[in-house]
Parts: structure tokens; C-alpha cells; sequence
């Protein structure tokens, strides 16, 4: 569209680059997708090559190519029938708060400034209802897809706090799209006093598609890391 800027992605920039090398063929799938601003730091992608290269040299050819900003840090083979996101155990984010008066120019593009006081114990009561299978469509505006059910099973979901820094960590099967982001939105109302924590819990079962919220910002949230069967993690 004209003077509409293209966004940079991951999976773009990879693929720019992959294309240089021998071998490859069809696209870049990745194990998890992510909004506009939001950070990697263990995103995995899954691609098919015809290349004998070992997975170093891939490694070392795709970081002298790839932008600065974005870094391959392991590679490894697998089986035919491997699917990098049916294969995944669970995926890891976590979103980081400056609790703070004061700005923090050095940290505006990795975390969201709240300065208001956060209860962070009252933040982790909140979380309690977030743990096991749960219809988790009250956190999200849409599924993305008609057919997607909104049941995902979260394995973690805590805040912790050090110095003027507050961490949101939640594990879980997948995610629906936004979840994250409204989850933490909406433990910020609690944190804040500006939503009890029943409240909190009553929106979390009502299953009514995306009363949690409002959406966190996406620069403070991070993919940590996508889990896999032991044979994957021995081969990185």
C-alpha cells in the first residue's frame, strides 16, 4: 500500500537471508506467533533444506547475514515428521513492569512504566485462577479462527517483584491471540486497587470473548523460550 510502512518480522528477515543459502526450500514456520513489538529470546522456526551443511555451519552462515538484532542461536535436525509447533510441550513468556514515578528512558522499549504502587501479592492471589485447563476466551478479543476452542492448559502464572522492576511469568500449552497482554492488563487493574481480585476472577470464567484487559503494551512482553522432548534440547 502506498506510504504505508512494511513491518519488519522475524520470520521475514530469516527468510531473506535463508534464501541466499543453499538448499532451502519452501518456507520458515515458527513455533509461536507474536504481535507487532514484542520481543524473542528463544523463538524456534523450522525450515526444509536439501543442503548436507551441519547445523554450526547454518548457525554461522545465517548470523553473517541476519540484521544485527536478530541472532540464531542453535540448530539442530530432525526427524521428517517434526512440526515445530504439534511438537511443542509448552511456551514461556514473560512481561516486564518499571513500577516506578520516574521515567526510564533506557528501559521505555522493553518494559511498560506503571507508577502507580503495584500489590503484588495481590497480583499473584489474582493468577490462582489462571493455573489448569481453562476456557481462556475471556482473554482474548478473538480466537483468530471460528473453529479454535479457547481451552489452553497454563502450567505457571506468577509476579514477582525486585527493586522498581515487576515480572510477569506464565507457561503454558499455547496461547490464544493478545492473551498474555490482556492477562497482564488486567493484573495491573488489580495490582493497582482498581479491580478486586473476585472481579478478576468472576470476567476469567464468565467465558465472554475479551472482558479482561485492557491490553498491555506489546514492547514489554517477551517470548522466553518454547519447550521441547529431551532429544531436541541434547542435539542444541
Amino acid at each position: 500500500i502506498r506510504g504505508k510502512q512494511k513491518v519488519r518480522t522475524v520470520q521475514g528477515e530469516l527468510e531473506k537471508v535463508i534464501k541466499k543459502l543453499p538448499g532451502f526450500k519452501g518456507k520458515i514456520y515458527g513455533a509461536s506467533r507474536t504481535d507487532a513489538g514484542v520481543h524473542a529470546k528463544g523463538q524456534v522456526v523450522e525450515f526444509r533444506t536439501m543442503s548436507k551443511l551441519p547445523p554450526l555451519t547454518w548457525i554461522r552462515a545465517l548470523n553473517y547475514y541476519l540484521p544485527r538484532d536478530i541472532a540464531v542461536k542453535a540448530a539442530c535436525e530432525v526427524d521428517e515428521n517434526f512440526n515445530v509447533r504439534r511438537n511443542a510441550l509448552s511456551r514461556e513468556y514473560r512481561y516486564y513492569i518499571v513500577n516506578s514515578s520516574e521515567r526510564t528512558p533506557l528501559r521505555r522499549k522493553f518494559a511498560q512504566l506503571v507508577p502507580e504502587p503495584l500489590d503484588v501479592e495481590a497480583m499473584n492471589l489474582a493468577c490462582q485462577i489462571l493455573i489448569g485447563e481453562h476456557d481462556f476466551t475471556p482473554f482474548a478479543p478473538s480466537l483468530g479462527n471460528e473453529r479454535d476452542s479457547g481451552v489452553r492448559t497454563v502450567y505457571i502464572a506468577e509476579t514477582r517483584k525486585k527493586s522498581d522492576i515487576v515480572a510477569f511469568d506464565i507457561i503454558a500449552n499455547s496461547f490464544l491471540p493478545h492473551q498474555v497482554r490482556s492477562t497482564v492488563g488486567g493484573l495491573i487493574k488489580v495490582g493497582t486497587g482498581k479491580m478486586k481480585i473476585g472481579t478478576f476472577w468472576e470476567m476469567a470464567v464468565s467465558k465472554m470473548m475479551g472482558v479482561v484487559g485492557p491490553l498491555a503494551p506489546p514492547y514489554g512482553l517477551f517470548m522466553m523460550k518454547v519447550n521441547y522432548p529431551s532429544f531436541l534440547r541434547e542435539q542444541n
